[in-house]
């Protein structure tokens, strides 16, 4: 049986991955992460056809469970099948008890993104699908989210790692459904790793996927996705602003940055003060933090976030890096 996807679909595959790579030239490398389920071993089997000689694969074993390293090999012979160059990641930690999730997955891309800089990727595609937007729209609706949170999962994007390095993510079956991406490998005969965690109620987006599957019409799939992609264009905009306005607004001095923040709406200032201060963590700072500063800003009260001090004066905020914390023996 052919490991081969057919024409019409790696037809489809190449207009999703050209739009989301329009920069990657013939020589340029893309890196494929798979875990071993149904929907990254279809993103392998498409992409190992469409732009075959130049992906690498890689797995990342967390060691959650004792089958981990051998579904690791089972991609790795799935690869070799292929012949497509493939690496596992094995993750030297504790695994973490609490906050899993969120865990495993910036540890993922801190390993994905040490391996891609090694083989010189110019991307990491992953398999996100439809499912999985429509699924992360409802997740952070329920948490309150504002407009960049419900954009959902982006096509692609700059992961943040550890010291300002950045993963370059790519994400081409976004208009893919779940169900099309099981077929595929149906139809290839190759077996798949099924992740207990997926249908865990302890993990919020198992909860999330069994909701949206009692929910009918009130929650089809394709028009959450649609609001993401909708969303996200309004976030683009916004960013844009943001980006303008601040060469207007932001005056550099030899140690100190001022911003004029006049007559600007809530959420300009929050995107001020987290473009101002994002580059100053490893990590994404957060969102109640940001709250906290701003009230305090609007209150004529000082602040000191990410290692940096600033101080209200007027309308016009002043930012400098803080002076160390004094230490007690």
């Amino acid at each position: 049986m052919s490991l081969r996807p057919d024409d019409a679909l790696l037809e489809r595959f190449c207009r999703s991955l050209a739009a989301l790579t329009p920069a990657l030239g013939s020589d340029d490398r893309l890196g494929i992460a798979v875990s071993g389920g149904p929907d990254s071993v279809a993103l392998l089997l498409l992409a190992a056809a469409a732009v075959p000689n130049r992906i690498w694969a890689a797995t990342v074993d967390h060691r959650f469970r004792d089958e981990s390293a051998r579904e690791a090999e089972q991609v790795a012979g799935l690869c070799r099948r292929l012949a497509v160059p493939h690496a596992i990641l094995t993750l030297d930690w504790a695994p973490p008890s609490k906050n899993r999730q969120a865990l495993a997955r910036q540890a993922r891309y801190e390993a994905l993104g040490q391996w891609a800089e090694g083989g010189q990727l110019a991307a990491v595609a992953t398999a996100h699908h439809l499912d999985d937007q429509a699924e992360t729209v409802l997740m952070r609706l329920q948490r309150g989210a504002g407009v960049g949170g419900l954009a959902g999962i982006r096509p692609s994007l700059d992961w943040r790692l550890r010291d300002h390095r950045r993963l370059h993510l790519v994400r081409p079956l976004l208009d893919w459904r779940r169900a099309e991406l099981a077929a595929i490998c149906a139809a290839a005969n190759v077996p798949t790793v099924a992740d207990p965690a997926n249908t865990d109620p302890a993990h919020d987006r198992a909860r999330i996927r069994t909701t949206l599957s009692q929910m009918g019409e009130f929650a089809e799939h394709e028009r959450l996705a649609a609001s993401a992609r909708h969303l996200a264009l309004a976030e683009d905009a916004l960013e844009w602003t943001t980006e303008h306005l601040l060469l207007e607004r932001l005056t550099k001095g030899e140690d100190l940055l001022s911003l004029d923040t006049t007559g600007l709406p809530f959420e300009y200032r929050r995107r001020f003060l987290v473009r101002l201060l994002s580059d100053r963590d490893a990590y994404p700072l957060r969102g109640d933090s940001i709250k906290r500063a701003l009230d305090l800003l609007a209150a004529g009260r000082a602040v000191t976030l990410a290692g940096m001090s600033v101080r209200p004066r007027g309308a016009t905020w002043t930012f400098r890096v803080a002076p160390p914390r004094r230490t007690t023996v």
